[in-house]
């Protein structure tokens, strides 16, 4: 003989508050953590695309140095100069494609997130049926 006891309507409604505050507590934790991994993945890209700015700015000031000096004698000095230039600035241009490459795939949405709390309102939705 199997004995089955029914439970009340309270109990069952504190279950289920019980599980959406649950429900929430983990959403609120995986929303931390996804923002954490873009903020990381965005300050990487920014940090490449600032040492490619720098680089950037080498390059104009060694053309800069080239110009003068091949201007105030044009002799091989300034041929080192501009070899140097056109090799900073061709890391320059590197680094800062690279950067905006990474850039592109930084989501400032947590779309995880909207996924799991979507298909847990839906959930919630099924149960007070």
């Amino acid at each position: 003989m199997t004995y089955q006891t029914e439970r009340s309507f309270a109990d069952i409604f504190q279950d289920v508050i019980g599980n959406v505050q649950k429900i929430i507590h983990s959403e609120i934790q995986l929303a931390k953590a996804e923002v954490k991994e873009e903020t990381t993945k965005a300050g990487k890209a920014a940090g490449i695309v600032a040492g490619g700015a720098v680089l950037g700015l080498y390059a104009l000031g060694f053309l800069l140095v080239t110009v003068t000096r091949a201007l105030e004698i044009v002799t091989a000095p300034w041929v080192a100069s501009l070899i140097v230039a056109v090799s900073v600035g061709a890391a320059a241009y590197v680094a800062i494609h690279l950067g905006r490459s990474r850039m592109k795939h930084v989501h400032a949405v947590p779309e995880k997130t909207i996924q799991t709390t979507k298909e847990n309102a839906q959930w919630v939705k099924d149960q007070i049926k």
